[in-house]
Order: structure tokens, then C-alpha cells, then sequence
């Protein structure tokens, strides 16, 4: 069932100053979230060193946190459209600060971990009101210059998060060493749940839904057979029961499908509406956001071992080298919905992953022939080229997957999107167990830990340029030109499906 506009159906007015304001929480909100991803790799080698934190309960602060994540992201996006975008984007802003509260405090590695899978869960359910919330607000003829200035926030993310973890790092702060980290996220948090409370406007599906629990349950039992034992797999020697729990997350995905269908022809409240996935520019963007997940699931984690560990630099060195890639990412963002997509269409996409592959290409050239001997501005111009291609993706991406999806399924959509990126992510962490530490020795000498860490890195490098290629790929499919990029145009036919708003 869905609402179709009409002449009189409300839409967001156009003088309303409240949604800017809106915007501009729920990006803060965003930015808390991507910087806190990136600021938690940078100094993962501190906490390894002071925690005395393992290999595998390294790869589980960063995993748990996607995991946990990815799991919950469908039922957050569920969850607002039923009981209302705002009401639970507040609750996960809280219980996200919260929840960073407790990682800062944590007194051991296990109690980080569960913090840490903690936060994850919090932001399932704040993430995706997001795009909700953006989508639900903004008449399609505004949302090209609203998802641009979403690409800038995913680049100023990806600036502060790296340096900032650096400096807070660095400085030592009252003797809290990296915990700094995690606690510089309740000021913000606080002031996002202050703030939201007043200034977003409450909207929700048409009609009355209810929570599928039992979508809920295999959404969740999947995810946790396919990526639990790719996570742990190297540490335990590839146990037999791995093998079997992944091929039988495959079946349990199949029953998904089949009770999602049935459930929606029976009640019409499945968690996943697998109507989404006979629009074109979302099923073929859904691919696409996967397997980018995957690639920078592996990059960024195996990028910072190599840069701490295989190269032996400071964590300050480290994020001040990662600043031309962010810069990069941000300007290249900025500028592709508004002036590159409306012209080019598909192919803007299409280029960013080329000119990503070829920053990796470079990079990859570069890191065989310096060795460790390789220098922070020798680094730069692969940076700037991997982050100028991974700016022309990430916003035009999110635009064109959500371009004709109807309003009332906004906040399903938007959870779906953010869960096969984060589903891809968390699979790329487990992946860097075989493409990274699968071909470094179990037992070196010191002085043979340096060179292994640039080899391992130079593997990982040729699997992240693969993926870059498939994402090449799968653009093929993606519409010519998203429905919404008309600046100032009207709603299209493929888009004229949404939810009268409701206000508060």
C-alpha cells in the first residue's frame, strides 16, 4: 500500500527555516559517527600497546562495532518509520553518547569490546533516521544540494576523525591516554539530543506498522553465522563449524526472503519491504555499496597497522599523512552532486572507481618500491587520487539509491543501505584475517615485523584494487541519471510515491 502525492498532499515548506536546522543536527549526528570510525583505526595501536589488547580483540573493536551495526540497522530504520524518526533518532543519540562514555571508561580490553558492540547497536538505530529524516524533509528538487552537503560531511569525517584521534592521542590529555577518544563524543552528544528535540520535525510511515520480530531475529542470526566466523576464523585455525556457519547463513537469508514476502502480502509490516528491490537505482546501489563496504573495510584497517606497525610511525605522523586522502574525499564530495552528476549522470560514478583503482595502483607501485623506506609525501599523490575517486562516489551513490524510493519506506531504505555497507565493512575487517595477516607468519622476530606488515599491506592493496573493479561493474546497472537531479526541477513519475508529512 502507498500514499500517492496529489495536488494537496503536504510537502516541506519551502520557507521553513526549521528543516536547515534539522540538517544540521542530524549531520552532526553523521560526523559523530564517521569520525568516531576514524578515530578509533588511528589508535588502535595505542590501544593494543597500552591495553595489551590482542591481535583478534583488535580486530573485534573495530568488528563488533560493525557488526553490532549492521545487525541492528534494518530494525533502527524499521523502528522510526513505526514509532517516529525523531523519537528514535534521539534515543539512539543518547544511548550512542552513552555508550561512548563507557568505552572511554573501560578498564580492560573485553569491557572495550562490549562498549564498543554497545555503540554499535545505539547507532543502528541513529544512522538511519538520518536519510530518513533528510528524505522525509527535503522535496526531491532540494535533496541534490542536501546529499552534496552530506558527501562534505563524509570528507570533513574523514579529515577530523584520523587527526584528531592523533592529537588527542598525542596530548595525552590528564593522563587518559587515547581514551579521549570516546569521551569527546558526549559534549557533542548532548548537545545533538538538546537540540534535536527542538528544532526536528517528527514524521513516520503512513500507516500503522508493527515491529516483525521474527525478520528481526533472521536479519540478526544471519549476519552474526556469516560474519562471526570470518572474524575469528584465522585465530581458531579455520574451524569446520566456520565453514558450516556461513554456508548456513545463506539458508537462513533464503528463509528471510521467503517470510518477508509472506508477511507483507498477509499484514504489509515486513521489516524489509522486497518491493525496494524491484526499483532499479536501489537494488543495483545496494550491490554497489556491499562491495565498496568490503574494500574499505579492508583498506583502512590494514592502512593504519601499515603505517604504525610495518612503518613504525607515530600516531601523529600516521593521521597528518592520511590529510591529502580526506581533503581529497571532501573537495571531490562537495562538488559531485552539484556540478558533476546533474551533467555526466552514471558516469561520474563509474569514474570515481577508476580513479580510486588507480590511486591504489600507485600507492601499490610506491609501497614495493620504497620499501619502508617510503616517505609521508611520497604517499600523497596516491592519497589524493584514492580520495578524489571515493569523494566522486560516496554522495552521488547515496542519492541515486535513494532517488526513487517512496517516502513511506524511507526510513526501511535507508536502514537497508546502511546495513549492506556496514554488512560489507564488517566483512572486509574479517577478510583482513586472510588478505593481511594470512600471509603474515605467526611468530617474528622484531626486526622481521616491519617487513612483513609493508608485504601484507601490499596484498591487501592488489584485493582492495580487484574490488574496485567489480564496483566498476556493478555501476553498469545503476540508472543513467538519478530521478532527483533536476536542481529546482519538480517531482519526477518514478518518484511521485512518498508519505504526507507529519508534524509534530
Amino acid at each position: 500500500m502507498t500514499f500517492t502525492d496529489t495536488p494537496h498532499a503536504p510537502q516541506p515548506a519551502a520557507g521553513d527555516r526549521r528543516r536547515w536546522f534539522a540538517l544540521a543536527i542530524v549531520m552532526t549526528a553523521a560526523f559523530m559517527d564517521l569520525v568516531d570510525v576514524t578515530i578509533v583505526n588511528i589508535a588502535i595501536p595505542s590501544i593494543q600497546r597500552d591495553e595489551g589488547a590482542t591481535f583478534s580483540q583488535i580486530q573485534w573493536i573495530t568488528a563488533g562495532y560493525a557488526l553490532a551495526f549492521a545487525a541492528g540497522l534494518v530494525t533502527g530504520g524499521r523502528l522510526g518509520d513505526i514509532h517516529g524518526r525523531k523519537r528514535i533518532f534521539l534515543v539512539g543519540i543518547g544511548g550512542f553518547t552513552v555508550a561512548s562514555a563507557l568505552c572511554g571508561l573501560a578498564v580492560n580490553p573485553e569491557m572495550l569490546v562490549a562498549s564498543r558492540i554497545l555503540q554499535g547497536a545505539m547507532a543502528a538505530l541513529m544512522v538511519p533516521q538520518v536519510l530518513s529524516i533528510v528524505h522525509a524533509t527535503f522535496p526531491a528538487h532540494e535533496r541534490g544540494k542536501v546529499f552534496g552537503l552530506f558527501g562534505a560531511v563524509v570528507g570533513l569525517g574523514a579529515v577530523s576523525g584520523p587527526l584528531l584521534g592523533a592529537l588527542l592521542t598525542e596530548w595525552n590529555l590528564f593522563g587518559l591516554e587515547w581514551r579521549p577518544i570516546f569521551l569527546i563524543n558526549l559534549p557533542v552528544g548532548i548537545a545533538g539530543l538538546v537540540l534535536g528535540r527542538r528544532f526536528i520535525t517528527e514524521s513516520k510511515a503512513p500507516r500503522a506498522l508493527k515491529l516483525d520480530l521474527v525478520g528481526v531475529a533472521l536479519v540478526t542470526l544471519g549476519l552474526l553465522m556469516l560474519l562471526y566466523p570470518l572474524t575469528r576464523g584465522r585465530e581458531l585455525g579455520w574451524p569446520a563449524w566456520g565453514y558450516v556457519s556461513m554456508a548456513g547463513a545463506l539458508a537462513v537469508f533464503g528463509a528471510l526472503v521467503a517470510y518477508e514476502r509472506a508477511k507483507g502480502a498477509r499484514d504489509g509490516s515486513p521489516l524489509i519491504e522486497l518491493s525496494l528491490f524491484r526499483v532499479k537505482s536501489f537494488a543495483a546501489g545496494i550491490a554497489v555499496q556491499t562491495v565498496f563496504g568490503v574494500g574499505l573495510g579492508v583498506f583502512f584497517l590494514v592502512w593504519t597497522l601499515y603505517m604504525q606497525i610495518g612503518l613504525g610511525w607515530s600516531v601523529l605522523r600516521a593521521g597528518l599523512t592520511g590529510l591529502p586522502f580526506s581533503v581529497a574525499v571532501s573537495a571531490a564530495a562537495g562538488m559531485s552532486v552539484q556540478l558533476l552528476v546533474p551533467r555526466f549522470g552514471r558516469k561520474v560514478l563509474q569514474a570515481g572507481a577508476l580513479v580510486m583503482a588507480a590511486g591504489v595502483l600507485i600507492y601499490l607501485w610506491e609501497a614495493e618500491r620504497y620499501g619502508q623506506a617510503i616517505t609521508s609525501w611520497q604517499m600523497a599523490l596516491p592519497l589524493v587520487v584514492m580520495g578524489a575517486g571515493m569523494g566522486l562516489i560516496v554522495a552521488p551513490l547515496t542519492d541515486a539509491v535513494l532517488s526513487e524510493v517512496p517516502r513511506e519506506h524511507a526510513g526501511s531504505a535507508s536502514g537497508l543501505i546502511n546495513t549492506v555497507q556496514q554488512m560489507g565493512n564488517a566483512l572486509g575487517l574479517g577478510l583482513v584475517s586472510v588478505v593481511f595477516f594470512g600471509v603474515i607468519d605467526e611468530e617474528l622476530a622484531p626486526a622481521e615485523v616491519g617487513p612483513a606488515f609493508v608485504d601484507g599491506f601490499q596484498h591487501a592493496l592488489g584485493w582492495v584494487a580487484a574490488v574496485l573493479g567489480v564496483i566498476f561493474l556493478l555501476m553498469f546497472a545503476l540508472p543513467k541519471r538519478p530521478a532527483q537531479h533536476v536542481e529546482g526541477g519538480q517531482e519526477t513519475p518514478a518518484a511521485v510515491t512518498r508519505e504526507p508529512e507529519l508534524v509534530s
